[in-house]
């Protein structure tokens, strides 16, 4: 299983925690440190969509707006700090977030 995010980001922490808490074997990839391919954040917005891109990140807000209208694919790869996190890649499924939802979708 694999924990896309940010090593400083505590939710990201938490989901690792709790994911190897149950028993699960987790890898933390650092998207700031190791970047995602174009095609891999494409294949990400398409199921995801614009849930992707978090709008309420102190990152977002200190975009200008000419950066804010790029593709997203593109803003993503500028700026992986605005990803919403983690995406958790199962081998089965991908989750975005650690909800509530998710881990329950998780069986946590």
């Amino acid at each position: 299983m694999t924990v896309y995010g940010i090593k400083t980001c505590d939710t990201c922490r938490k989901a690792v925690k709790a994911l190897q808490a149950a028993g699960h074997d987790v890898t933390l990839h650092d998207v700031r440190a190791d970047p995602i391919t174009k095609e891999g954040l494409e294949s990400w917005l398409d199921q995801f969509g614009s849930d992707l891109v978090n709008r309420r990140s102190t990152t977002w807000r200190g975009l200008d707006d000419a950066v804010r209208t790029m593709p997203e694919s593109d803003l993503l790869l500028q700026h992986p700090t605005v990803m919403k996190r983690p995406v958790i890649d199962t081998g089965d499924a991908l989750h975005l977030g650690w909800s509530k939802t998710v881990q329950a979708e998780l069986s946590l």
